[in-house]
């Protein structure tokens, strides 16, 4: 059996992507595929640790990017040798919050840390591997803050400066447009128009891959 379909969703804080997994999980499990739902940093007991660590405002811990970086890495190679990859194996969709991408924007636009140094870690954990789609939910950093704030108290990532999110914003735009996987979802509407848009998007893509299979 081949692997099965490995899906990802990515985005700048409040941009709409958590909000909008039920929806596309029973789309997907409409077609008749099993899903599994997961997310990073996370996924694993371990994964889930280094995520309180990486996202505790009130541990103010001085953590260099570097020292992010490769914490998000230990988080996704537990994550993908444990979680993703035993499913992919069995046939089955992984739908998950946020991957390799993220740390390219995050760590990488937002950070300064150099793209090459993060593919490097990208092939040794994955080799050739990528998602088969990946939906980038796209909305201004001051609206996507204003609805983060308003689910609680910030989190680490979410108490950086605006400018930190206008590069990481902006390197998922142009990331879009050099990679065929990439589609790009206005989350700036309501939930109904975004749920409209992923049934477009998803719709057409899972009927492409049941015509490549048949």
């Amino acid at each position: 059996m081949g692997l099965g379909l490995f899906i990802t969703l990515e985005g700048v804080e409040g941009a709409g992507k958590s909000t909008s997994i039920p929806f596309l999980q029973n789309l997907i499990e409409q077609s008749g595929r099993e899903v599994v739902v997961t997310r990073e940093p996370g996924g694993t007991k371990l994964g889930e640790s280094i995520r309180n660590l990486l996202l505790d405002p009130d541990r103010k811990l001085d953590i260099h990017p570097d020292s992010e970086l490769l914490l998000m890495f230990a988080a996704r190679a537990q994550h993908f040798h444990q979680v993703i990859l035993p499913a992919l194996r069995a046939g089955k969709t992984v739908l998950c919050d946020r991957f390799t991408d993220a740390s390219f924007a995050y760590q990488g636009a937002g950070r300064g840390i150099p793209i090459g140094k993060i593919a490097q870690l990208q092939t040794w954990l994955l080799g050739e591997l990528r998602p088969n789609l990946t939906l980038i939910f796209d909305v201004d950093v001051d609206t996507g803050l204003a609805r983060a704030a308003s689910r609680g108290k910030p989190d680490r990532f979410e108490l950086e400066k605006k400018d930190f999110f206008n590069r990481i914003r902006n390197f998922y735009i142009e990331r879009a447009k050099t990679r065929d996987r990439y589609r790009v979802i206005d989350g700036s509407g309501d939930i109904a128009s975004v749920e409209k848009q992923i049934e477009h998007v998803v719709t057409a893509f899972l009927e492409s891959e049941s015509n490549a299979v048949a």
